[in-house]
């Protein structure tokens, strides 16, 4: 089969390779998927360069990318035959597993190939596994109910996007940050009521006017390390902040703000989330994806021969929303 891999770590043109590589068979408990698409995601070119605080090369070789959709076309050994032929979006393709989705097929466990309504399209479902679950996730964590406030930084990103839409559904006057003309558009779009520009605006003052000096009441946060000065100016006491992503390693806190404000501080790592949340989002997911309750940006399509840009453009954060790969 035709698949992208690389055998060492570092920049994307140097080390990407696109190449014949041998076909998975399903073991046990597995699905085969025929991928029609492959998702990017900046977890997929931080793991690729390495580098600091960055594990290693963990296998020989790597097949990259954690989503994708195509056909199921062979089960293993307890997968009910009648799962062929079935429509599926993947989620968790390349987690602790050397091959991913960015091949033409992929061998992996039956409950991570999730049957999809006929009317999304594959580069649509290539942008669920990673940046909408990880939306939903914020979002319920969040505890999100009518009348909360919620800033949502950095609403033109991928799962910034989700997320506004998600609250919106919820009753929640969403603010978000943006930096450009451009993804403030594309954040209103999403249902973004208030628009930040952090560059050229006080970002906390801003909150507070919005607010009518109240703050919000949640924060969903894209970057931790650069963001959480900004919050003794934006968080109301009592606050929740829910985390999926962070520029670096560690971030220094305000500890005593915190606990004198009694805020809550959680963490989404989607990747390794409980069962029970896992099924609940799962769940929830499908019925707004059957609903075609959410707004998909797909930002740019490429063949899998060009992997090595994909990566470029998703590194270089110059899109807006996801890059898919198409599989031939």
């Amino acid at each position: 089969m035709q698949a992208a891999f690389y055998t060492r770590q570092g920049p994307a043109a140097e080390v990407l390779v696109v190449g014949e590589q041998p076909m998975p068979q399903p073991g046990p408990g597995e699905v085969r998927v025929r991928l029609r698409t492959s998702g990017v995601n900046p977890s997929d070119y931080k793991t690729r360069r390495g580098g600091p605080g960055r594990p290693p090369l963990a296998w020989p070789l790597v097949i990259p990318h954690s989503d994708g959709a195509g056909t199921i076309d062979a089960v293993g050994e307890g997968v009910p035959a009648s799962r062929v032929g079935e429509r599926v979006w993947i989620w968790n393709g390349q987690w602790n597993r050397p091959f991913g989705t960015a091949a033409q097929y992929i061998a992996l466990p039956s409950a991570l190939a999730v049957k999809m309504p006929d009317a999304l399209g594959d580069a649509e479902a290539a942008c669920l596994g990673i940046p909408a679950f990880t939306a939903l996730q914020a979002v319920r964590q969040a505890q999100i109910a009518p009348g909360t406030t919620v800033l949502v930084a950095g609403g033109a990103g991928s799962v910034s996007h989700y997320a506004i839409q998600l609250a919106k559904r919820k009753g929640a006057t969403v603010l978000t940050t943006v930096s450009t003309d451009a993804k403030a558009e594309h954040a209103r779009r999403a249902g973004a009521d208030h628009v930040i520009r952090y560059r050229s605006e006080d970002v906390g003052a801003r909150v507070k006017a919005l607010t009518g000096g109240r703050r919000v009441d949640a924060v969903i946060e894209m970057d931790l390390t650069a963001n959480v000065g900004l919050y003794p100016a934006c968080v109301r006491p009592g606050a929740t902040i829910v985390v999926y992503g962070m520029g670096a390693m560690e971030a220094t806190l305000p500890t005593w703000w915190f606990m004198r404000n009694r805020i809550t501080l959680k963490f989404v790592f989607i990747y390794e989330i409980g069962e029970e949340d896992r099924a609940a989002g799962l769940r929830e997911l499908d019925a707004l994806l059957r609903e075609g309750a959410l707004q998909h940006t797909v930002a740019q399509r490429l063949p899998l021969a060009d992997i090595a840009r994909a990566h470029e453009l998703v590194e270089q954060g110059t899109v807006l929303g996801n890059v898919v790969l198409d599989i031939p």
